[in-house]
Order: C-alpha cells, then sequence, then structure tokens
C-alpha cells in the first residue's frame, strides 16, 4: 500500500483538514506526491509574475489547496492525470468534500474547454 513520505507530509502542513483527509484516502490506493501545499503570499505573487498562476490570492496562500501528482510523475502523460483527478474526486465526494479540479475548472466534466490547465491542482470550493 503506497504511503505518503515524509517531505510530502511536510508539504501538506498548514493545509486545511479536510483536504487533507481526501489525499489521506487517495495515497491508500493510488501513488501520489505533494508538490506544494500552504503558500506564502511572496511565492503566489512570484508564480503570478512568472505566469504559473493567475490567481493573485490563491486558494493556496489561505491552506485551501494542494498541488499532487501521481507518483513516480510523467508530465507527457496527460491521460494518467485526468484519471487521477477523477480519481481524487470521487473520493472527495465519498467524504462530503467539495474539491475542484485544475483539469475541470468549471467541473463540467469536459476537459478541453479549460483555458488554464493545472493538472495537480486540488483546491476546497
Amino acid at each position: 500500500m503506497p504511503k505518503f513520505g515524509k517531505r510530502s507530509k511536510e508539504r501538506m502542513r498548514g493545509v486545511d483538514a479536510k483536504l487533507q483527509n481526501v489525499f489521506n484516502e487517495v495515497v491508500k490506493e493510488f501513488d501520489c506526491t505533494i508538490i506544494e501545499g500552504m503558500r506564502s503570499q511572496e511565492r503566489q505573487n512570484k508564480l503570478v509574475e512568472e505566469g504559473k498562476s493567475k490567481t493573485k490570492f490563491g486558494k493556496h496562500v489561505q491552506g485551501k489547496a494542494m498541488d499532487v501528482a501521481p507518483y513516480p510523475i510523467d508530465w507527457a502523460d496527460r491521460d494518467r492525470f485526468h484519471y487521477f483527478g477523477g480519481y481524487v474526486k470521487g473520493i472527495a465526494k465519498r467524504l462530503n468534500v467539495s474539491v475542484r479540479w485544475g483539469g475541470d475548472w468549471d467541473g463540467d466534466f469536459e476537459t478541453k474547454d479549460n483555458k488554464f490547465d493545472d493538472l495537480v491542482h486540488f483546491e476546497l470550493l
């Protein structure tokens, strides 16, 4: 059974317990790694400047978002990210936690209408 390593656990620190609970369930069946959880406002500003984020006051700064990827990470395997996104959404629904995924921002189950894909991003609604 997969489990989070020390680095992933550290990266979850400061993130809302509901979102942590979702990923603690996900990792039991789907190996994944936490890329980033809580962010400082300075880091968020830098990511907006670099075009890697679209929101100046994002949910990462509030502790209500995490970037999580299936492990091992293969950035070219979009299908795997989509499968993982659906898996996470299913676990969240089972736990009665409303989550938005950066691969389907509007939640309409259509992934080709995104103007900005962030396939590792999950946030509380």
